[in-house]
């Protein structure tokens, strides 16, 4: 099968897999390009709560795949961080599950989605200080935003990778899991996810990314919406609530 990003939706979750085993599951070009439009697809689709991100078999992603990427290195990086910035900007909830590798583009890739969940074993690293690469301005501050100054610095660096005991210490990742069960905690997760109201998700996904010109839309959104009346009736009646809102209603 060729390189390529596949995606399957079940019980209101896409998962897009990574899918490059030649090669550890490393991006090539037409698969930087390839998840914007993708992602823009899923964002639409009403059926569509969350997104998990993950790669094929038992590497999340080793990076850009180098041979694919002929024309310039700014390019390539322009490639790779539009990506990273529509996967930041879809607007649901984001979950990378990561076994393996995931270094270079994999680790960009993965500091884009709102919560990683990782097999132990894995390992993680930011390289371009390997190739003489200047990290992408958007990319780093991404970075320092999630695990601080000190183990971004750290990572750009020396280009080091570090396991999953250090990654979950660091913030990089939120929760470690024993090897084999990566998947039943995040198919456990996703489930929760999906039962919450996406009102409250999508408010708190900007607010949580530092929008600070949506206060009023978000009050003018939570005016308008039954979820806040129908948690609260559940919750005295002992039931499961049944939200309405959805990304589109807004």
């Amino acid at each position: 099968m060729e390189p390529q990003l596949l995606h399957r939706i079940t019980d209101s979750v896409a998962t897009v897999v990574i899918h490059h085993p030649a090669k550890r599951n490393a991006m090539t070009a037409a698969m930087w390009r390839a998840l914007p439009p993708l992602l823009d697809m899923l964002a639409a689709d009403p059926a569509v709560r969350v997104l998990v991100l993950t790669g094929e078999g038992g590497t999340f992603c080793a990076g850009a795949d180098i041979s694919t990427l002929r024309g310039s290195s700014e390019e390539a990086q322009g490639l790779a961080v539009a990506a990273e910035e529509a996967l930041a900007a879809f607007p649901k909830p984001t979950l990378a599950a990561i076994r393996g590798h995931c270094v270079g583009g994999g680790s960009q890739l993965a500091a884009a989605c709102d919560l990683r969940f990782a097999e132990e074993g894995s390992l993680f690293g930011v390289t371009p200080a390997k190739l003489g690469i200047v990290y992408a301005a958007p990319s780093t501050r991404r970075l320092v935003s999630l695990v601080g100054p000190a183990t971004t610095k750290y990572l750009l660096f020396s280009g080091e990778l570090i396991d999953t005991e250090r990654a979950l210490r660091t913030g990089l990742v939120d929760e470690v899991l024993p090897e084999g069960e990566l998947a039943k905690r995040v198919a456990e997760f996703t489930r929760i996810l999906t039962s919450r109201s996406q009102l409250t998700q999508a408010a708190a996904k900007e607010f949580a990314d530092g929008r600070t010109d949506r206060d009023a839309h978000w009050a003018e959104q939570a005016r308008g919406s039954d979820d806040r009346a129908e948690g609260v009736a559940a919750f005295l009646e002992r039931r499961q609530p049944r939200f309405t809102w959805t990304t589109t209603s807004g």
